[in-house]
């Protein structure tokens, strides 16, 4: 588990630049801390806003979700994070950030790879994890963060409610019966009966991207979740033409974010093979270009090189 300790970026992530930035609703903060109700426990951080975070994180623990619409991993982490921050019932506030809109932010962090979560305790910035991680995981980890928060006196309750709750929200439609089963299967770490769920809504309708991206993403889960990092690229560097050796390695950089660097290792790879032995390697290129999305400049980039490697 990660071990979570007020302590750890002490030094190595400065929040000073943020903590005094003017926002909407800054001059409606306490004096005393942060303001005791909230529209939701899940909000949006930008660079200008993240002042008014700082001073909620006097009340209550906040987790950082620093995130991008191309990365993959990311969308299937942060549904896990926001369900557990709502179980919590206002112990917690998760502040979303989206790293291409919000540079300063992800240069604060030091955001090098996502997804990447982080917590703020009374302004003072403390690790949870980096890379796509299991529920069961990120329950242990918010169970500790909690522990160290009453621990740093930061033990309150956000208010959730007030206009808020007046508004109509809208319905989210239901999913297919085989997404839900999948998704069902996901939440309580059942990766292989995930898989069976995406691959039955495939056979029925081959072109489900959602089906696609959801399949890709749960099989990226499975893979790298009984990796060690080091053993990995220790075992690719000793074998660089060991494709699994390979395969392990590029798994692990795409769950944390290094799209590129998991696309060039894999053609590479590619290209140095036997003509007869490179069937596999395309087949996971396409299957890590689908989990990215074909619009991603990364992936066109990629697959541009594919072809050129084919032909």
């Amino acid at each position: 588990m990660t071990d979570i300790s007020p302590a750890a970026l002490r030094g190595a992530v400065d929040l000073s630049a943020l903590r005094n930035r003017p926002s909407p609703t800054a001059s409606e903060s306490s004096s005393q801390g942060a303001p005791a109700g909230v529209a939701d426990v899940v909000v949006d951080a930008t660079d200008e806003t993240f002042g008014e975070i700082l001073e909620i994180s006097r009340t209550v623990p906040v987790v950082v979700d620093l995130w991008a619409e191309w990365c993959g991993p990311c969308k299937q982490l942060s549904p896990i994070i926001e369900k557990v921050t709502r179980e919590l019932g206002g112990r917690v506030l998760l502040a979303k950030v989206d790293v291409d809109a919000n540079p300063q932010l992800a240069q604060s962090f030091r955001a090098q790879s996502i997804p990447m979560v982080v917590a703020v305790i009374a302004g003072q910035p403390v690790p949870m994890f980096t890379g796509a991680v299991p529920e069961q995981q990120v329950r242990e980890v918010f169970a500790q963060l909690l522990q160290v928060a009453a621990q740093n006196g930061v033990s309150g309750t956000l208010d959730v409610g007030g206009a808020a709750e007046d508004e109509a929200t809208p319905e989210e439609p239901a999913l297919p019966p085989l997404h839900a089963e999948a998704f069902a299967a996901i939440e309580i770490g059942d990766y292989a009966a995930a898989i069976t769920a995406y691959e039955k809504a495939l056979a029925e309708n081959p072109r489900d991207e959602d089906a696609i991206a959801g399949l890709g993403q749960v099989r990226l889960l499975d893979r790298v979740q009984r990796l060690d990092l080091q053993e990995a690229r220790a075992a690719a560097a000793a074998a660089p033409h060991d494709v699994q050796a390979q395969f392990d390695v590029a798994d692990l950089d795409l769950a944390g974010g290094h799209v590129e660097d998991a696309f060039a290792r894999l053609l590479d790879l590619f290209s140095q093979l036997p003509a007869d032995e490179r069937t596999p390697v395309r087949e996971r290129l396409i299957e890590l270009f689908g989990l990215i999305g074909a619009a991603d400049p990364r992936v066109v980039s990629a697959r541009n090189r594919l072809s050129s490697l084919l032909f």
